[in-house]
């Protein structure tokens, strides 16, 4: 059976596809959502545009080819495979390869986003980033990245509470808390969230 392209880029317009029927039984949904995207040896956090029960739209600035298959996590447990059917101006549309029921799929989102514990979707890194204390400046490995924190290892000088400046590939620097820590790894809150365009790829920080 031929999969119908998805909304073209134009299409979706902010609320208007909310609770509509379009495309036959289509139901398309706008959502705005970050999500976990994989792909061949990559993987960054792009945003949701709009959900079907056959495939959704997303955004990024990357470059993105048609017939890329792509593993997207919308949260920890609710993960959904397609391939890229069309891609222009920042925008792509992605064929599911099985079908979903889009509303009870938002349904359990806006379930788990409500739950004790829940955090947004993070990034596998494996990079050096440096910390920067009143004492001065280290080295400290990172393990996982998202918009508000990061994950770290380290050789147990920085302790819960401890502020500072860390510095990311690129240049990138945000002032940072040090949430927790045990043994040798950490975690650190960023008082100013990440760009989401600075997270749409991982090969940015590799080392």
């Amino acid at each position: 059976m031929n999969q119908p392209r998805m909304s073209e880029p134009n299409d979706g317009r902010d609320g208007a596809a909310i609770g509509q029927d379009r495309r036959g039984a289509d139901r398309y949904r706008t959502v705005w959502r970050i999500a976990k995207v994989m792909r061949n040896g990559d993987a960054g956090l792009w945003r949701v545009r709009n959900m079907s029960d056959r495939g959704m739209m997303l955004a990024a600035d990357v470059p993105i080819s048609v017939g890329e298959a792509l593993e997207i996590a919308l949260s920890d447990t609710v993960v959904v495979r397609g391939k890229v059917v069309w891609a222009e101006g920042g925008r792509c549309g992605v064929a599911f390869d099985i079908e979903v029921d889009v509303a009870d799929v938002l349904k359990r989102l806006a379930a788990e986003q409500r739950a004790t514990g829940y955090r947004q979707p993070r990034l596998p890194v494996d990079t050096m980033a440096e910390a920067i204390t009143g004492e001065g400046s280290s080295r400290i490995g990172l393990v996982d990245l998202s918009q508000h924190g990061a994950g770290f290892v380290h050789d147990g000088h920085l302790e819960v509470g401890k502020e500072l400046d860390l510095v990311l590939a690129a240049d990138i620097k945000r002032r940072a808390i040090v949430r927790w820590s045990r043994g040798k790894r950490g975690g650190l809150w960023l008082t100013q969230p990440l760009d989401r365009a600075d997270l749409e790829s991982i090969r940015r920080f590799e080392s």
